[in-house]
């Protein structure tokens, strides 16, 4: 992994990873459709959309891996999403396998099965329950990438990244929050590891939450250095009983009617249980 491409390099992630993929890359290639600041020397910008396939070719070009971050960032109208986060990664994939680039790290998200209630603890290996049509498209990105590796043998870490903020402000954001060093171990791994095909991990430092539990993170040699609650700072005013309830917090009360309801791991009525 010498030459590395970031999508969505301007963005609020790249910029927090860039410190530390830089000493170890020999060079970084940021595409985006807005500048990313502050090149360094091996570091170049590529102005690219990614609803525009010939420009995923170019920007891919001589790449040897792809931390795939762009796209929509939160719910959109449907026609939004499907041009950008849809479409967007089946151009990247498509690149990819034109230029000879065999590695990708998908940015996917808690979101992917943010309807899970609070009161259970999920794995990668657990049914999605996407929260909106936001998580659905981190749904999607995965399947594609399962699809890139047994098409053509590109491998794929997609890391369900919980909270990315400079520190966690809320409960629920301490519960699935990862600082920047240890989310770039976890792009490092998707990067280079020789056993990941097609693999799916939780992305969070330390938790005592208990919402998510992944073996497979382990396996591949994740271990997070920061614990949310050293660094969480109390800032909001609280929750609805919709956001309260499930682990996708404010994105499920989007077009929700406001009536719980919970379904087992089987996709049966389940009672409605509150998280201890």
């Amino acid at each position: 992994m010498k030459r590395i491409a970031i999508t969505g390099g301007a963005g609020h992630i790249a910029t927090q990873i860039r410190s530390f993929l830089r000493p170890v890359a020999q060079h970084v290639r940021l595409i985006d459709l807005r500048p990313a600041n502050e090149l360094t020397s091996n570091e170049s910008f590529f102005e690219g959309d990614l609803a525009d396939p010939d420009a995923m070719r170019a920007a891919l070009e001589g790449m040897d891996g792809v931390i795939h971050l762009g796209g929509l960032p939160r719910e959109a109208d449907i026609r939004d999403m499907l041009q950008t986060n849809i479409l967007g990664t089946h151009n990247l994939y498509e690149a990819a396998r034109a230029t000879g680039v065999d590695r990708v790290v998908f940015a996917s998200s808690n979101h992917a099965t943010g309807f899970y209630p609070r009161s259970e603890t999920v794995t990668p290996f657990d049914v999605p329950r996407p929260d909106t049509r936001y998580g659905l498209s981190k749904c999607w990105g995965e399947m594609v990438a399962g699809l890139y590796y047994d098409k053509a043998g590109i491998r794929t870490l997609s890391i369900r990244i919980g909270n990315a903020a400079a520190y966690p402000n809320s409960q629920r954001s301490a519960a699935i929050w990862i600082s920047p060093r240890d989310l770039f171990q976890l792009v490092w791994i998707g990067l280079t590891h020789p056993e990941i095909a097609a693999a799916v991990v939780y992305g969070v430092s330390r938790s005592d939450a208990g919402w998510w539990r992944d073996e497979t993170a382990e396996r591949l040699g994740y271990r997070p250095q920061d614990n949310s609650r050293d660094h969480l700072r109390i800032e909001d005013t609280g929750e609805s009983a919709v956001a309260a309830f499930f682990q996708g917090g404010i994105f499920c009360e989007t077009e929700h009617n406001g009536q719980i309801r919970a379904r087992d791991k089987n996709g049966l009525v389940a009672p409605v249980r509150a998280a201890s």
